[in-house]
């Protein structure tokens, strides 16, 4: 007869013939330990997600796009190390996006925001 163990702790495994932990303490400490791997990718979604947040604030809703120093952008927390995706134009601009979102980088340290809308490809 096959004995079970414990996927976590390696332990005999007593009771049900399914039972795949001894019991909650080591069946949390496994999941915790499998999902340690998503723990970077978390953390680049939440910084992306912060980014969109204060283009969106920052953004006035009727005109769809504004000019923001970087500096008001630092001090908002925005990173500028992560991006979505790239966008060039046809004049060789290359805006950087952050979902819908995407900011210009213009000269004297100032950016231009931009909501893209949702028939742009």
């Amino acid at each position: 007869m096959k004995v079970n163990t414990c996927l976590y702790c390696q332990a005999e495994l007593k009771g049900r013939i399914d039972k795949k932990f001894c019991d909650d303490q080591c069946r949390t400490a496994f999941n915790n330990r499998l999902k340690a791997d998503d723990t970077h990718m978390r953390n680049v979604n939440n910084i992306l997600r912060k980014n969109r947040l204060i283009m969106k604030e920052l953004i006035p809703a009727a005109e769809g796009k504004i000019k923001v120093s970087g500096q008001k952008l630092s001090d908002k927390g925005f990173n500028f190390y992560y991006h979505t995706h790239r966008y060039s134009t046809k004049t060789g601009n290359v805006y950087l996006f952050c979902y819908e979102y995407g900011y210009l980088p213009l000269d004297g340290g100032y950016y231009m925001l931009v909501k893209r809308d949702a028939e742009q490809h």
